[in-house]
């Protein structure tokens, strides 16, 4: 796991977004599976303001990696968030953009969307196969929307899933941990203190790194701020 550690949030997402825009500028096309969250805001926020331009847009599909059941209207939605940052600044044509239709049937929706999914890319061992997927780790060690208690979306046969937000009993589209597994390139944006402690379970393989769905993601390149690595340095 390669560790890429940062001042704060901030510098995270600048960090990134200047890999990113290295990693669509190699290609001809760039199908990446976006997240929601505090630190993907900042990203996007940041890729609108400097890098409207620098990057073709034209060649890049958004796809969501994992989206709640709301309207694309709402608060919630990840969707929602992406297009008031990002998507609304930028020239990408509304045939690259997919989103996840949260606000319909949950059961049917995760059958279209995984089926888009696989329509769109490309396809090795029958699996999709995401140029990049951008991920977050909750404080209880989820990833996408994959909960500990729902341990099984990490090995589903799908290639997207229904889950259930342990505390609200939100439901939510995730696409599945082989999906992610599958990807030639996965990245974490971890930051803040809170993450500390799973982060140092994960990385030493200790206490309950294996009840955790981010530590069953392979080969992952981690971003991190200080609050989340330095702090628990002696732990990590």
């Amino acid at each position: 796991m390669q560790k890429n550690i940062f001042k704060n949030k901030q510098a995270v997402a600048e960090a990134f977004a200047n890999y990113l825009a290295e990693q669509i500028e190699k290609s001809e096309i760039f199908h990446i599976a976006l997240s929601g969250g505090s630190t993907p805001k900042i990203l996007f926020e940041h890729l609108a303001k400097n890098f409207s331009e620098k990057i073709d847009w034209q060649k890049v599909h958004l796809y969501w990696g994992d989206e709640r059941c709301v309207p694309p209207n709402h608060e919630d939605s990840n969707y929602g968030m992406t297009y008031s940052k990002l998507i609304q600044h930028i020239t990408i044509p509304e045939s690259n953009v997919h989103r996840v239709l949260g606000e319909n049937d949950p059961t049917g929706e995760a059958d279209r969307y995984g089926k888009k999914i696989e329509w769109n890319l490309p396809l090795k061992n029958g699996l999709p196969i995401f140029d990049l997927v951008i991920l977050g780790m909750g404080g209880d060690g989820h990833t996408a929307s994959i909960f500990p208690h729902q341990m099984e979306l990490m090995d589903s046969s799908e290639t997207c899933g229904v889950a259930t937000h342990p505390d609200s009993g939100q439901q939510r589209i995730t696409i599945t941990g082989n999906v992610i597994n599958a990807a030639k390139q996965i990245h974490f944006l971890v930051t803040g203190a809170s993450k500390k402690p799973v982060l140092g379970e994960i990385f030493n393989q200790k206490g309950n790194y294996k009840t955790y769905p981010a530590s069953y993601v392979k080969n992952a390149q981690w971003w991190m701020d200080e609050e989340a690595w330095e702090e628990g340095k002696t732990d990590l």
